[in-house]
């Protein structure tokens, strides 16, 4: 099979002791790209430099995460960092603007905030005509207003760890060419995922692993990583009852398409 992990921080600090070693058994799982999102300006160096580490095999997004907006009195300056290096031409090229979006798990003290970064990046987005990848968490109605904004004018993207309803992936589908990330969540028990995986289209399905956050069953409690997305593949082919080739060969040529890979 040849998959690609549309999300993955394998540049984070947690894989330091073991990266060659975890990204050698994504290679082996049959991991043949991974898309690497930028968080903030804290961790640009450790992003390029693993990017530029494994050109073949890791793409970097650049973008300013929400929650690197929260009472951070530079997150406009981190704005304009990004902005910066996605406008530079003939330099270093970026897959996608991200990760970016809404996020009012910790607080909603920052809404304003959020919802100015977010819509700055994706016009950023537009004028670069890359796709978007959106984290949203516990702001889903939010997060599709601003979508939806923007409808009509060839907003694409991956909506990221998709957890949304039957009802948001209809509302975000309206508002451009939009996929859904599909990771570790998918395998929990207690996961309503399955039954909205089950109405979802499966040419508007990518897989991730969001490693080394979210890891699927039986890896639940330890450090996620790029090669377990087979498992996130295997639960996917079992939900929509189809093989586990078919689900790797549309994932993979959804993102292929979708990144411009």
């Amino acid at each position: 099979m040849r998959i690609i992990d549309t999300h993955t921080h394998i540049f984070d600090e947690a894989f330091d002791s073991d990266r060659a070693e975890v990204v050698a058994r994504a290679v082996d799982a049959g991991v043949v790209g991974m898309m690497c999102p930028a968080i903030d300006s804290q961790t640009h160096d450790r992003l390029l430099d693993l990017c530029d580490s494994y050109p073949k095999l890791c793409f970097p997004m650049m973008g300013l995460h929400p929650t690197s907006v929260n009472d951070n009195p530079e997150w406009q300056t981190e704005l304009s960092l990004v902005e910066k290096m996605l406008a530079q031409t003939g330099g270093r090229r970026f897959y996608a603007v991200g990760e970016i979006g809404l996020d009012f798990y910790w607080s909603r003290d920052w809404m304003q905030q959020q919802t100015e970064a977010f819509e700055r990046q994706i016009e950023t987005a537009l004028k670069c005509g890359i796709p978007i990848a959106v984290h949203t968490r516990d702001a889903w109605p939010e997060t599709i207003s601003v979508l939806r904004k923007y409808a009509g004018r060839g907003l694409r993207g991956v909506m990221h760890a998709f957890s949304g309803t039957v009802e948001d992936y209809l509302a975000v589908r309206e508002c451009g060419d939009f996929v859904f990330g599909i990771g570790g969540v998918v395998t929990y028990k207690k996961s309503a995922l399955p039954q909205v995986l089950e109405r979802m289209s499966l040419e508007d399905i990518v897989l991730e692993t969001d490693s080394p956050y979210l890891p699927p069953v039986p890896y639940r409690g330890q450090r996620n990583e790029s090669s377990y997305i087979t498992r996130v593949c295997a639960r996917v082919a079992e939900i929509k009852g189809v093989s586990e080739e078919t689900v790797a060969e549309t994932t993979t040529r959804t993102a292929v398409r979708l990144f411009g890979i």
